[in-house]
């Protein structure tokens, strides 16, 4: 493999130098990789640039939540934040988020393999200058993505970014043109060149909680339907439905049928295959503990007569089962937890539900209306098509009997 040209921006001290720890989490994934997606497909001009919200503990950093920031031309056309914009969204993202308190702790944009380029340098001293001396640059990779380029190729292998931290780094100061040292000539303590501002790559891993990981499995199993499919399998697909109209031509249209749903319709029916298989299980579920609650014996806290007489009589059938504690105690906490989904206010709950249903009969009935005009409009068309065929024909009829009339007609008389 050809080393990639690093950018004279990529410091060249190593990675393992600094002590920084980046643990980023799926959801800047997601954020920066539809933001870059919506970029491309829109067609926007202007560069991808967003910020990346976190926790910064030490040399711990956490990216945690990302979102998008606006830019404007700045002097010499160097793309700047718009600083009050910029202020009043990051303002508005701490107060959402409180528990736990995020701060700026980078930003993102994309950039070539080789490492940030000139223009990326005005917006990261302006975030170092004004919000965070220790912010971070994620540079996201699309090259990588659009032609599939290594490090797994898509297929498991390293994320298509890096992430840097900057470091000011002295150059030495250029010899004067003439200028020869010898032996004699000592260096001056101290004496070095103007600082520069490098990027320098760091290590990062992947944290994910367990909402996350949901959200992440559905965002995966949706982009797995949404995709073509493989051309293998189309050659397959086509070679049954050939045969299959070789020996019957009736389960062609079948076929046919079947094929016309979108990869969206496939999706949107995965979906609700879903839901419903969720549903059954839910209402399976409720209807064993419902059994299970109605062979128990009666309380004794809720019928003391009851309890009194079955302490008297002894058991009465063997087939009552064993009392479980644990179990009840876990039905408790359910229907404990069940006025927390319940809305706080019951009759504006039921009102909009009763909008909701007068909406969706409106919407029927407004659908059977249109159904019977139009049923209407199509048997005037046809009853005007036969009483016009009719009339035609009484008019054929009245003339044929006035031209037999005529041939008929008595000789004048000398």
């Amino acid at each position: 493999m050809a080393l990639l040209n690093t950018s004279s921006l990529v410091s060249s001290h190593k990675a393992s130098d600094s002590g920084l720890q980046i643990h980023l989490h799926p959801l800047v994934l997601l954020t920066v990789s539809d933001l870059i997606t919506r970029h491309i497909l829109r067609r926007r001009e202007g560069p991808i640039v967003g910020a990346l919200l976190g926790q910064h503990n030490g040399r711990d950093i956490a990216l945690e939540h990302a979102f998008e920031c606006q830019v404007v031309n700045g002097e010499q056309g160097a793309v700047l934040l718009h600083q009050a914009w910029f202020e009043d969204r990051l303002q508005q993202y701490k107060d959402v988020h409180k528990a736990p308190l995020l701060e700026l702790v980078g930003w993102f944009s994309a950039a070539p393999p080789s490492g940030p380029q000139d223009q990326h340098v005005p917006i990261h001293q302006q975030i170092l200058h004004h919000y965070n001396e220790t912010a971070v640059l994620l540079a996201f990779h699309p090259s990588d993505v659009l032609e599939g380029r290594g490090q797994g190729g898509g297929q498991g292998g390293k994320l298509p970014l890096t992430i840097y931290e900057s470091v000011y780094e002295g150059t030495q100061p250029a010899a004067k043109p003439g200028a020869t040292t010898t032996d004699g000539d000592m260096d001056v303590d101290g004496q070095e060149g103007p600082l520069d501002l490098k990027f320098r790559e760091l290590p990062y891993s992947v944290d994910t909680g367990e909402a996350e990981m949901i959200g992440v499995d559905f965002v995966a199993r949706g982009g797995g339907n949404a995709t073509n499919i493989d051309t293998k399998q189309k050659d397959k697909a086509q070679a049954s439905q050939t045969q299959v109209a070789e020996s019957d031509p009736s389960e062609t249209q079948i076929l046919n049928d079947t094929s016309i749903l979108s990869p969206e319709d496939e999706e949107l029916l995965t979906s609700l295959t879903a839901r419903a298989n969720a549903v059954k299980m839910l209402h399976g579920r409720i209807k064993v503990l419902k059994e299970y609650l109605t062979t128990l014996p009666p309380s004794y806290l809720t019928s003391t007569s009851t309890a009194d007489s079955d302490m008297t009589d002894g058991p009465s059938s063997t087939d009552t089962p064993q009392i479980d504690h644990t179990i009840l105690r876990s039905v408790q906490a359910l229907i404990n937890r069940l006025p927390i989904l319940i809305p706080a206010d019951g009759l504006a709950f039921d009102q909009e539900s009763i909008a909701e249903k007068k909406d969706v009969a409106l919407v029927e009935l407004l659908g059977d209306l249109t159904n019977g005009t139009k049923n209407i409009r199509e048997m005037g068309k046809k009853f005007d098509i036969v009483n016009t065929t009719k009339q035609r024909k009484r008019r054929g009829n009245r003339y044929g009997q006035s031209q037999v009339f005529e041939d008929v007609e008595e000789p004048a008389v000398d």
